[in-house]
Formats: structure tokens, sequence, C-alpha cells
């Protein structure tokens, strides 16, 4: 959750040419999460960029 309450599952992370993986933020859903990866992912250099879900763990 962030201060607004909103849950944020989603995170795009991006991996450098050396191998780094960085977190590049957190969204609410897929689809906003996937739309920052695609226009990330459109500069034309050779950093990767994708979606994972963030799991939720209950105690």
């Amino acid at each position: 959750m962030n201060d607004s309450g909103a849950v944020l599952s989603w995170q795009v992370i991006r991996q450098d040419d050396n191998g780094s993986r960085y977190r590049v933020g957190r969204y609410a859903t897929r689809a906003e999460a996937q739309k920052i990866a695609d226009s990330l992912g459109d500069n034309g250099r050779k950093q990767l960029y994708w979606v994972e879900r963030i799991s939720q763990n209950v105690q």
C-alpha cells in the first residue's frame, strides 16, 4: 500500500547491460505497469524492462 491506500501489486523491473536489476516503479494494475515498461523499452537501448507481480505475504 502507499499513503493513499491503493494496493500497488505490480512492478516494472529494468535490467541494464551489466545484468544489474532495478525496480522502476510500482503500479496498481498490470496494464498500467505494462504501458510504462513498453514506453521505456522503446528507447532503442539494450536495457530490458518487464512486469512482475509483487507477492503479497500474508502472515
